[in-house]
């Protein structure tokens, strides 16, 4: 139900941001929609599991304001995608072997960035906030649900994908094009501990770390076109 209302209050306020053009002195300001997607490359840093990053899928939309005569422009824009991590676990409580785990994650994220024009309407430094609203992690194999986490003696695949839904990031990237279609990169960290709703769970920790700490990064490759 929140997921829903989190859709719904961004996709109200796109649509009031239409094409148009606002007159401040001699200074036209300009409001544009994009629309884009791109790969994933999701990642988490924690010292209570052993991960590996894994490939995802990511769309979403943008309000830009681009301001002539000034150094920066603003957007406000929502994405959505699907994310995969890799957690090394084994098959059985008392097996020796070892294999990665395939976990998924889907998410939402509210931006403000600023594009700082290092090439007006070609190259752009983008930065700022995100809030982020993801679901559970998942298993993306339910014939894995029975396997046990590496670095834990008791701790089942199944125990810890009751994940923090709240989170809050910081994305730094690039975007270069035309005026109407660029390739982005992004890098986004997670200032919050996406981990630490795990530590009320009251989970069988033997074995292992007893606090459960763990910071997402994400790399974002893609493209957006400018309406």
């Amino acid at each position: 139900m929140k997921f829903n209302r989190l859709l719904l209050l961004v996709a109200i306020t796109l649509c009031f941001v239409t094409k148009n053009f606002a007159q401040h002195g001699n200074v036209r300001i300009t409001n544009n929609i994009n629309i884009g997607g791109g790969i994933t490359q999701f990642d988490m840093t924690t010292d209570n599991f052993n991960t590996k990053s894994a490939q995802g899928f990511l769309g979403g939309m943008s309000a830009i304001v681009d301001i002539p005569h000034r150094w920066y422009n603003m957007s406000f824009g929502m994405q959505l995608s699907e994310n995969h991590i890799e957690i090394l676990g084994r098959p059985s409580l008392i097996s020796f072997d070892e294999t990665y785990i395939d976990y998924k994650m889907f998410a939402a994220q509210l931006s403000l960035l600023m594009h700082i024009k290092v090439i007006p309407k070609y190259f752009t430094i983008d930065v700022g906030p995100m809030l982020q609203y993801n679901g559970k992690l998942e298993l993306n194999d339910r014939n894995q649900d029975g396997y046990y986490i590496a670095n834990y003696t008791n701790l089942s695949a199944a125990d810890i994908l009751n994940i923090s839904q709240f989170n809050f990031n910081g994305a730094v990237g690039a975007s270069v094009g035309i005026k109407n279609f660029k390739l982005k990169a992004q890098y986004i960290y997670g200032f919050t501990n996406i981990l630490k709703k795990l530590d009320n769970a009251s989970l069988d920790t033997l074995g292992g770390n007893t606090r459960f700490e763990g910071n997402q990064n994400m790399l974002v490759f893609g493209a957006v076109v400018e309406f």
